[in-house]
């Protein structure tokens, strides 16, 4: 499937159809785009082709530089969109977008490089959108941060060459995602290049807030009724293990279940997620006044002690669940100060 990854099973239970904010951190480039109707510019590609690309569902190659690309999945638009590429085609994202399907964050960079709005897919369901790729003519599908499966992978390839995700579905790194997309447009040193300028962002904050590091974290959200938990592959939790902390002891010795990026606790065992910091997320003020109201979160050790790095409003919580290349840079600031507060009160405690 091609909805987005993280807030999946967050959002399945809200009855959902699946699962602030500045440009890339690079340049732009001096490309043209390729007519009006959002194909990919390409002329600034300086990688040799042919490309082979390795992902979980097989060996992709990518004989020339594409012309109209398709992008499916979390991030995969923002990571083209980073490198200079604007997809022909792109997916609609339902979180934390507006009525269009399209991030502001994306919408920002893509009047940024003055080009035309890419077509966006229909709202995705159990399977890509076929006929509206389709009718995109593209000559690469990017679904490197979906969890398509080995069947739809085929039906996708039949349109055109597609490269899917690596690892296990749902938990591509989100710079793994900007290293696979710019790689498959030619791209790659630009792509190096915009993970070096995002890398340095988080490696200053990191280190202008040392009270971070040592400190244990548990990311949660509680949503429709049930207790979700994710993981360390989760990608929303692994960059921010990168600003210093380290993942909860706890998340793993209580995880269950063969989801690879989360799993749900149930809530009488949720008093046993023991972190120094607990980061939840929340639609609005009040559902997070009401998550923090309910007895066992108020069992909850980090809850007690007021360490709380609560991510309140769709827009900030998409744009760290995980983060895009384009997301990420506006979005870090004020997450950073909210782990930083959290981190003290934890501090405070002992």
């Amino acid at each position: 499937m091609t909805r987005r990854p993280l807030l999946r099973a967050s959002l399945v239970a809200l009855t959902a159809a699946a699962l602030a904010l500045a440009g890339c951190s690079t340049s732009e480039t001096d490309d043209e785009p390729a007519g009006s109707s959002g194909a990919a510019t390409t002329a600034g590609a300086t990688d040799a082709f042919p490309v082979t690309m390795k992902h979980a569902l097989g060996t992709t190659t990518v004989d020339e530089a594409p012309k109209r690309v398709v992008t499916l999945g979390w991030g995969v638009a923002d990571a083209a969109l980073a490198v200079g590429v604007v997809p022909a085609a792109m997916e609609y994202q339902v979180y934390g977008s507006g009525a269009d399907g399209i991030p502001p964050w994306t919408e920002q960079k893509i009047k940024s490089m003055g080009v035309k709005t890419p077509t966006v897919l229909p709202k995705a369901t159990a399977e890509p959108a076929y006929d509206a790729i389709l009718k995109a003519s593209p000559d690469l599908i990017l679904a490197t941060s979906t969890g398509i499966t080995a069947e739809q992978y085929k039906k996708l390839s039949d349109i055109a060459p597609t490269v899917a995700y690596t690892g296990k579905p749902y938990t591509t790194p989100w710079t793994t995602n900007v290293a696979q997309v710019a790689k498959a447009l030619g791209r790659e040193q630009q792509g190096k290049q915009v993970l070096a300028g995002i890398d340095k962002q988080i490696s200053t904050a990191a280190a202008a807030h040392p009270e971070l590091k040592g400190k244990t974290l548990a990311a949660v959200w509680d949503v429709g009724g049930t207790f979700y938990v994710y993981k360390k592959a989760d990608a929303r939790v692994g960059f921010m293990l990168d600003l210093g902390p380290s993942s909860a002891p706890s998340v793993d010795a209580l995880a269950n279940g063969k989801e690879s990026f989360y799993y749900t606790l149930s809530h009488e065992l949720v008093d046993q997620i023991d972190s120094d910091i607990l980061v939840t997320y929340a639609d609005t003020p009040a559902l997070l006044k009401t998550f923090l109201a309910k007895p066992y979160a108020k069992g909850i050790p980090a809850v007690k002690t007021g360490a709380v790095a609560a991510i309140v409003g769709t827009e900030k919580v998409a744009a760290v669940s995980p983060p895009t290349a384009v997301s990420l840079p506006g979005a870090l600031p004020g997450l950073v100060d909210t782990l930083s507060a959290a981190a003290k009160k934890a501090a405070a405690a002992k």
